[in-house]
């Protein structure tokens, strides 16, 4: 039995809010339960790890839990946040820009050794 759960937000995609709070809440639960939980942004998903982004989007119109209050509820649970470095590059962002609850980056070459080698299930998003 796997005690690491890696989750990816590969497809998910900020401009839609409605796919935004399952990730998150199952990162928190996950890591409530005591496994170890690491959450990789890639794609436009990344742009989720930049100060401001998710402090601006709501899950539904009109709460005012925001996904940034999403994302720090499974931070506070002891889940890991990571940015791709090629998202920075290509979003034209620094690593300076990354919200604090992000523990810095995951290059693609650790995710996919992680994903073979490693003894952890992968949810992706």
């Amino acid at each position: 039995m796997s005690g690491r759960l890696l989750i990816v937000l590969l497809n998910t995609d900020p401009r839609n809010p409605e796919e935004l709070g399952a990730p998150f809440y199952h990162a928190a639960v996950a890591a409530a339960m005591d496994y170890s939980v690491d959450v990789v942004c890639t794609a436009t998903a990344g742009r989720l790890m930049v100060k401001g982004v998710a402090e601006a989007i709501r899950l539904k119109e009109g709460h005012d839990k925001t996904v940034y209050d999403w994302i720090k509820d499974a931070h506070d649970q002891g889940a890991r946040f990571w940015a791709c470095p090629a998202n920075l590059e290509l979003f034209d962002f620094k690593e300076s820009d990354l919200i604090p609850e992000c523990a810095g980056m995951m290059g693609v070459a650790a995710m996919i050794r992680d994903v073979m080698e490693g003894d952890c299930r992968v949810l992706t998003y």
